[in-house]
């Protein structure tokens, strides 16, 4: 009895910090974000209660309604890009080949650098001088050889197909032997053409386009993702994508090889075998990756705020960014708006990932 008491005391107290940490950072904040939510609070004065006030407030303001879409569409259109990719990432680097190690550290490597460190490059890339721009130069300018190269290729890889197959020899459309061929022969014709002057460099001007300005795709006259949002879209996929690929390369070591090789019997191809072995037995996994994803994409902040003034506000901003902004305003700031903002957000997480749990069972299955 005395060694048990012993026993749950020591475990306890190898517990404490994370549960006074929790109950500090987590617990008590989230109680008083409900407390000011429903007061008068604005950092300066003696809360007083003044009921769901605060709450009207927020829904009928326009930016946070901007908050509230920009973050629905940056999180939907993150979480599918980056479930998807990172788990054909995951199979793609599941093969045993040579310098497979290489392979998988390289493409880790976004996701250790710092966020800010990202940003900033990517703000390089997409100035209006930038990399994006002078490779869209670059691309109109050599569109000729480009797409002379690219119809060669593919005449000379038809051609080849068609060569082979009428000798009774087995070639798919993909052949990469066949395509390394039709590459080589693509290259030596462009050469050609261009020393004959066939093909020339087109004179054009330069691209120039600003992705940080008030710039919208629209949907029947809704203004639904900004371009600013756009490029924070493709960041946050690149950057998360290495991570989550490690969790479904974990999950594909589990998955026995017997299934893979019954799919082989039966003649499965690489596509079917990916959508009725690898999809069904990675559901836990998937079911975890969507799960993160989703709240982690619905917090996002510290790009949108490295961002800045660079970009319109209502261009970028999101739900985590509108609290920000209204607790840190200068003189008297509202923060029983910034709690209230933050007490739907925290809300809408938990329907999502309730609605998810729900609909998308996580027991594997094939």
């Amino acid at each position: 009895m005395f060694k048990k008491n012993q026993s749950t005391a020591t475990a306890y107290l190898f517990l404490a910090p994370f549960l006074i940490s929790t109950l500090v950072f987590f617990v008590y904040a989230f109680g008083r974000a409900i407390y000011y939510s429903f007061t008068d609070f604005n950092l300066f004065n003696v809360p007083h209660l003044i009921g769901l006030k605060p709450y009207a407030d927020v829904l009928n303001d326009v930016l946070f309604r901007r908050a509230l879409a920009n973050t629905l569409i940056f999180a939907v259109t993150v979480t599918t890009l980056q479930t998807i990719l990172s788990l054909l990432m995951a199979v793609a680097l599941n093969n045993k080949i040579r310098g497979m190690g290489f392979f998988r550290s390289a493409w880790y490597m976004p996701s250790i650098t710092s966020s800010v460190v990202i940003t900033l490059i990517f703000l390089w890339l997409f100035q209006r001088r930038g990399v994006a721009n002078y490779v869209i130069t670059q691309f109109q300018m050599y569109q000729p050889f480009i797409l002379a190269f690219v119809g060669i290729l593919v005449v000379a890889q038809i051609a080849q197909v068609l060569f082979e197959r009428s000798r009774q020899l087995p070639a798919g459309w993909f052949d990469p032997a066949l395509a390394a061929i039709s590459a080589l022969l693509a290259i030596a014709a462009i050469v050609v053409l261009s020393f004959t002057g066939v093909l020339q460099v087109r004179e054009v001007p330069a691209f120039d386009f600003q992705y940080f300005a008030d710039v919208w795709l629209s949907i029947g006259g809704v203004q639904v993702l900004s371009i600013p949002l756009l490029v924070i879209i493709i960041q946050n996929t690149f950057t998360t994508i290495p991570t989550l690929m490690l969790f479904f390369l974990a999950g594909l070591q589990n998955i026995p090889g017997s299934l893979y090789e019954a799919a082989d019997i039966d003649g499965a191809t690489p596509f079917e075998k990916l959508m009725n072995v690898t999809v069904p037995m990675l559901r836990p996994v998937t079911f975890y990756v969507i799960t993160v994803g989703l709240i982690g994409t619905m917090q996002m902040f510290d790009q949108v705020a490295v961002i800045g003034d660079a970009a319109p506000q209502s261009t970028l901003i999101t739900l985590a960014y509108y609290v920000y902004i209204n607790t840190f305003k200068a003189g008297t700031a509202p923060v029983n708006m910034a709690a209230a903002g933050a007490i739907i957000l925290a809300m809408i997480i938990l329907v999502m990932v309730f609605i998810q749990r729900k609909f998308f069972p996580s027991e594997a299955s094939v």
